[in-house]
């Protein structure tokens, strides 16, 4: 029996004969013949051994895109790596919200699935290249190599590598910075500069439970939401597109914006505000739409402001409605510059969030936003378009109970009960209540908030009655020039229907008169 310092020189000897010989194969075996070396001793290989490797390379043949299935392994394995790999790399990934932890290369890591146990190895290839001015540089090309017995290949294949993919695209999506995004002009279209979208960080802290809304109604959006979000073979077995339009209409300073906020802090969604008045055409409307991506909110706020879409199918009786000069004029004006700016029309807007291009992708939400639904062409806001409609409207009393928790830390006062009745009275934004609410200095106390919510409210109650007694004023005088102007056309219609028969009365006496002559 060989003693330990045999063995080891034997196998010193071993290690130094082969690191030789490869050298000498490296510099001496030209690149065509080690080709066919390579490929016939793999194939010896592969007749031997009982094992079968399967390679994911981080990037796409072409070289120029990254790879989701190697993204996708690497969330994947990177749990298992923590756990029992002996060496990790730390990556900062610009859309991840942490640090992310994956195998180093050339480390190995056991997994075991349905009793079966595989290997996954993390590699990387250097190659050399030479630039055409001399220079030479390293191109670093990783992989992973998936190894399992081979009397498993069919479960491995068809079952494991797709539990791999999707457990390791859920966990990149929950790891994920959500981003907001702009649409850019056509001019910027280019792969060098920002391409169809800029984004930055999304991090709006609006959540349901701090939005100004009666709780009974966010609870029926937030059921709504979780049914949509889980509908993926729902919306399959019934045969329409994975979507939802959302409609949210009130005055301003409702809460539009916020609401949309929550929506993608709850469902963990990305948001895509796309501004119309600077996408010149349909056409390069469904190729931004084309450019978003699944698991995200579209959004178009102010959409009866965004182009001039509510007057495209307007009724006669509509179109021939009496207006004052200078509104007129400014309507016309608006129309003209919305004209210059995009070509995008109504019909091109509805086959693009509604059409065969909705289909797609899948799992998006779109909302429009409006302060007057009532000039939207019904078109546009009907249902299967815009399938929920909600009405985001003044502040009430249990919206105030959620702003004043929010703002002063309080779930009840004296006067509550006071506020509760001038709230049903008055007109106030949550906006406005907000702001009444918010402390304008250290020395400012909940209850002097409270009094001066109250305060402000009497003020509302005054100015709105004010004001519409001068819209009651106002109508009245417009009334009665409507009236005036009525009086004069019809009195000008009688003058010239009396000078029409004063006329023909003379040509008759001159008639008999020429007669008698």
């Amino acid at each position: 029996m060989l003693e330990t310092g045999a063995i080891w020189g034997l196998t010193g000897t071993t290690v130094t004969s082969f690191m030789f010989f490869w050298a000498m194969y490296k510099q001496y075996v030209p690149h065509h013949l080690r080709g066919y070396v390579e490929k016939y001793f793999y194939k010896m290989v592969g007749w031997i051994s009982s094992y079968v490797h399967i390679k994911f390379t981080e990037y796409t043949e072409e070289g120029l895109k990254r790879s989701q299935a190697y993204d996708s392994i690497r969330n994947y394995l990177s749990s298992k790596s923590t756990a029992r790999a002996k060496r990790l790399k730390a990556n900062e990934s610009k859309n991840s919200k942490s640090l992310v932890l994956s195998m180093d290369d050339h480390e190995e890591v056991e997994d075991k699935f349905e009793g079966v146990k595989v290997t996954w190895y993390s590699n990387v290839k250097v190659t050399q290249t030479q630039s055409n001015y001399g220079r030479s540089s390293s191109n670093e090309r990783r992989y992973f190599t998936l190894t399992f017995h081979r009397q498993y290949r069919g479960m491995i294949i068809e079952t494991y590598l797709d539990h791999v993919l999707r457990e390791g695209k859920a966990i990149g999506l929950k790891n994920r910075e959500r981003k907001l995004y702009t649409n850019n002009t056509s001019q910027e279209w280019y792969p060098w500069r920002a391409g169809k979208w800029s984004n930055v960080p999304f991090h709006h802290p609006a959540t349901f439970e701090t939005l100004a809304m009666d709780p009974v109604k966010k609870e029926g959006i937030k059921k709504d939401l979780i049914k949509f979000s889980k509908g993926e073979d729902y919306y399959r077995k019934v045969g329409k597109p994975w979507k939802r339009g959302y409609l949210l209409f009130g005055p301003p300073g409702t809460g539009k914006s916020t609401m949309i906020s929550a929506i993608a802090n709850f469902l963990d969604y990305d948001v895509y505000d796309l501004e119309l008045t600077t996408v010149k055409d349909n056409s390069e409307l469904k190729k931004l739409l084309l450019d978003t991506t699944s698991k995200s909110l579209i959004v178009i706020e102010d959409i009866d402001c965004s182009l001039d879409l509510t007057g495209q199918r307007k009724k006669k009786k509509e179109e021939d409605e009496e207006e004052d000069g200078e509104e007129k004029k400014e309507v016309e004006k608006n129309s003209k510059g919305d004209e210059k700016l995009s070509k995008v029309t109504l019909s091109g807007l509805l086959n693009s969030i509604d059409g065969l291009w909705s289909a797609c992708s899948g799992e998006k939400i779109i909302v429009f936003t409006t302060n007057f639904v009532d000039k939207l062409d019904p078109a546009l806001i009907r249902r299967g378009r815009m399938d929920n409609h909600i009405e985001m409207s003044y502040c009430k009393f249990e919206a105030f109970k959620v702003l004043a928790k929010n703002y002063l830390e309080i779930e009840t006062h004296d006067l509550y009960g006071e506020i509760e009745r001038k709230l049903e009275e008055t007109d106030m934004s949550p906006a406005d209540v907000a702001e009444t609410l918010m402390p304008k200095s250290d020395e400012e106390d909940a209850d002097i908030c409270i009094k001066r919510l109250v305060k402000t409210l009497e003020e509302e109650k005054v100015k709105a009655k004010k004001l519409a007694e001068e819209e009651e004023k106002k109508k009245e005088e417009k009334d009665a020039r409507k009236k005036k102007k009525a009086e004069e056309a019809e009195k000008k219609k009688t003058e010239e229907e009396d000078k029409k028969v004063k006329g023909t009365e003379e040509n008759g006496n001159v008639s008999q008169e020429n007669g008698i002559n």
